[in-house]
């Protein structure tokens, strides 16, 4: 069962492959979307300090009836933070809205700030900021540490002076946006990719193509898209408040066949609708 499954990170800890991502979901109702998912038979739950929801997510997971070492919890420093002292508060500031002594992994949110994502030269902003993350590594606040829409030359930046390495690099990968040649850089250097979005925000459920494969597999478009980021190696993080998606997307216990995990993989899909405006979906 996919819910009991899990990759290794670099320092030895496990990582669930399938967990619930938070975007989205307002404060007042985190609390409840995290303890259906734990109830369901999550164990990865991903929030960022960007999504304002840290606070109920923190008290789902308190309130879940789980043990707190049995949950991974995952969030993410602003992307505007580009220095250490304002890192360090921030990380405390995470802590303290999710109300737990630990998160399981922090990721830098982005290489850019967001009003200049894909823009200017942020590398020794980033450096400082992964310093504050090592630093909390070391204090036992934080188990682990990586990075999100990172590129190879970002990646090179941060390992040019870390003395952690990250561990994780979570980006955005789907069915028509799969970026290869990043997967593969990032396998190299024993990162574990995190697969955001994996449903392209919902716009993915109107391909024909998609549809037509998911119906010979007798499986949902979201199940498809799911098992595919699975299937490249990632962990795959879909959005979801609503229980009986929560349910559905854990039930991705069949297997694509080489030819559609290539066409999949080649595939060039990246309409976002009406949520093309946020950055990560720009197309920068």
């Amino acid at each position: 069962m996919i819910l009991t499954e899990t990759y290794t990170l670099s320092n030895g800890l496990p990582i669930p492959k399938l967990g619930l991502g938070t975007w989205f979901i307002d404060d007042d109702k985190a609390a409840a979307a995290v303890t259906e998912a734990v109830a369901i038979g999550y164990r990865n739950i991903d929030t960022a300090q960007a999504y304002g929801n840290e606070r109920g997510v923190g008290e789902g997971v308190r309130t879940s009836g789980v043990p707190r070492g049995d949950l991974f919890v995952s969030t993410k420093l602003a992307a505007e933070i580009k220095d250490y002292d304002r890192a360090v508060a921030a990380i405390d500031g995470s802590l303290a809205r999710l109300g737990l002594d630990y998160v399981d992994l922090m990721l830098i949110h982005s290489p850019q700030p967001w009003d200049d994502f894909r823009g200017g030269d942020y590398a020794e902003g980033n450096r400082e900021a992964w310093r504050a993350l090592e630093d909390a590594h070391r204090a036992g606040k934080l188990r682990s540490i990586g990075v999100s829409n990172f590129e190879q030359h970002d990646l090179e930046n941060i390992s040019r002076e870390a003395t952690v390495a990250p561990q994780v690099n979570q980006l955005l990968v789907h069915a028509g946006n799969t970026p290869l040649d990043l997967i593969a850089y990032c396998e190299s250097r024993n990162i574990v990719v995190e697969a955001y979005s994996p449903i392209a925000h919902g716009e993915i459920l109107k391909n024909p193509d998609v549809r037509a494969m998911a119906d010979r597999y007798g499986v949902t478009v979201p199940q498809l898209c799911i098992a595919y980021t699975l299937q490249l190696g990632t962990v795959s993080l879909p959005k979801t408040a609503n229980p009986d998606h929560m349910r559905s997307n854990a039930q991705v216990d069949f297997v694509l066949t080489d030819d559609d995990m290539d066409l999949l993989r080649h595939m060039r899909a990246r309409d976002y609708g009406d949520h093309s405006v946020f950055p990560v979906y720009s197309g920068k």
